[in-house]
């Protein structure tokens, strides 16, 4: 194990920034580093609006979105189309979503996809609330947005199976080739799943 370099302090700061993804021990000390000599315009700034933050958020007891308000923002939103429900498996996909703008729906966040290896059964998300939400009148459409991995395809279909008897249409999001993707970088699977699911011009 290396020794400290620092006091307790700054390594325990070192050590929490090193469980946010994506930064490893020596990420975690090059931001601790940054922190510390910013620490009057970025620390100070940044503790305070943790703090803020930890007070204030709240999971939206209508969609699962993370917000300060509950319901959330997008929720309460009356410019959105309440007859469209995008589900999600994780709040970061409904996030990546809204940055992209390309949907003016509502959202369902499920808490994760179905895992039997996992022990991830359909009572540990929020599929009770999801059939509730698309029996509502007001619903037409269900957008099925999530992962094209197995897990989230085997939760697709199950979901789909569960909406049989609702008066929804249920879609998912197309799987291919990405915008500005070349063919001859593209995995097999990817392009049988493009010619699938081709469209007409």
């Amino acid at each position: 194990m290396p020794a400290a370099v620092a006091g307790p302090e700054i390594e325990r700061l070192i050590q929490l920034l090193a469980r946010l993804p994506g930064l490893g021990p020596r990420s975690a000390r090059r931001a601790a580093l940054f922190l510390i000599k910013k620490r009057v315009a970025l620390m100070a700034p940044l503790a305070d609006a943790l703090q803020n933050a930890m007070q204030k958020i709240a999971v939206c007891k209508v969609c699962g979105n993370i917000d300060t308000q509950n319901p959330c923002t997008i929720c309460t939103d009356e410019r959105r189309d309440a007859s469209i429900i995008v589900v999600v498996a994780d709040v970061s996909d409904l996030w990546a979503l809204e940055r992209a703008q390309a949907v003016n729906g509502r959202y369902h966040v499920l808490g994760g996809t179905l895992s039997p290896l996992d022990g991830v059964g359909p009572q540990d998300l929020s599929i009770d609330a999801l059939v509730a939400r698309a029996h509502e009148p007001s619903v037409q459409e269900v957008i099925l947005a999530l992962n094209a991995t197995v897990d989230g395809q085997t939760t697709a279909h199950y979901i789909t199976e569960l909406l049989l008897d609702a008066r929804v249409k249920v879609t998912r999001l197309a799987h291919g080739v990405p915008v500005g993707g070349e063919l001859d970088y593209l995995d097999e699977g990817t392009l049988a799943a493009a010619i699938r699911q081709r469209t007409t011009l």
